[in-house]
């Protein structure tokens, strides 16, 4: 197929040698099959900002440092060189994350190279040598239902274990490769420690799995393990191999109004940086 324009300064360069075909398109970014050397590859080309339909960057990226006090400046500011050094650091942050996880035992992708808004990394295979589908596209019975959700649940924990949090984990963005479940798409991964709505985030990925799941295998309906990791993770009781039972106490303090605040002003703030970009894209 034609190169995409985004994906020729690899091929220029070296590192990228034909485009085979599009393998798949999403919120952020559209997925090719490519050949490098005697490897098949994807490269991952991250759409710009303007067109992504993930909304609530602010919110994913609070927390996260920046190289230097002028660059802070500038993103904080929304300048051109500011939004820049935003994208940059956006498609970054999946590289880095894919790293971190890995050396965890997590399964991700592995990753190569991050060049010029293109991350190529490893194609994830199915047991007769396909493109692994998404979890959506796999027929699912109640055991495999179970199982994938136990071993998911375990990704989730080593995630958090080291100091990660998905934060937009669903059916969509895991792969089912030869060996079982693969956790794809982490540019909105979040520091667990640093980041306010962390905590919130693991519940939302967690109840993802059991809405999902839960239609195959109705005893998951009504367990509560994002609470469960979320609640060991802050006590300092959790390790990968701290049993799970799906099962909290009541919780009986007040709601946190001033956090649920906090989440929707980040949201507002997101909005807005986005309608300045756009006007400054039209000037």
């Amino acid at each position: 197929m034609k190169t995409p324009k985004r994906i020729q300064p690899l091929v220029e360069d070296g590192l990228v040698d034909e485009v085979l075909r599009q393998l798949m398109s999403g919120k952020e970014a559209t997925v090719y099959v490519v050949r490098c050397g005697d490897d098949i590859r994807c490269a991952k080309v991250y759409k710009e900002a303007s067109q992504r339909s993930f909304k609530q960057a602010a919110v994913y990226t609070e927390g996260r440092k920046t190289k230097n006090s002028r660059q802070a400046r500038a993103m904080a500011k929304g300048s051109k060189y500011g939004r820049e050094v935003q994208e940059e650091a956006w498609q970054n942050a999946e590289v880095d994350a894919l790293y971190r996880l890995a050396s965890a035992g997590v399964r991700v992708p592995v990753p190569y190279i991050c060049f010029e808004g293109v991350l190529l990394m490893e194609l994830l295979t199915d047991a007769n040598g396909h493109a692994a589908p998404r979890l959506n596209d796999v027929a699912m019975s109640e055991a495999l239902a179970l199982d994938y959700h136990a071993r998911l649940l375990r990704q989730v924990v080593l995630m958090l274990c080291a100091g990660m949090v998905h934060g937009d984990l669903s059916e969509y963005n895991i792969l089912v490769d030869a060996d079982g479940p693969v956790i794809i798409d982490l540019p909105q991964a979040v520091d667990a420690a640093a980041n306010s709505n962390a905590g919130v985030m693991l519940e939302r990925d967690v109840d993802n799995l059991r809405s999902y799941f839960g239609q195959f295998a109705p005893s998951l309906n009504g367990t509560q393990y994002g609470k469960e990791i979320w609640g060991l993770y802050q006590a300092g009781a959790l390790t990968p191999d701290t049993p799970l039972s799906g099962r909290v106490k009541r919780e009986t303090r007040p709601v946190d109004v001033r956090g649920v605040l906090r989440e929707v002003e980040a949201v507002k703030q997101e909005e807005e940086a986005r309608r300045r970009y756009l006007q400054d894209m039209e000037s």
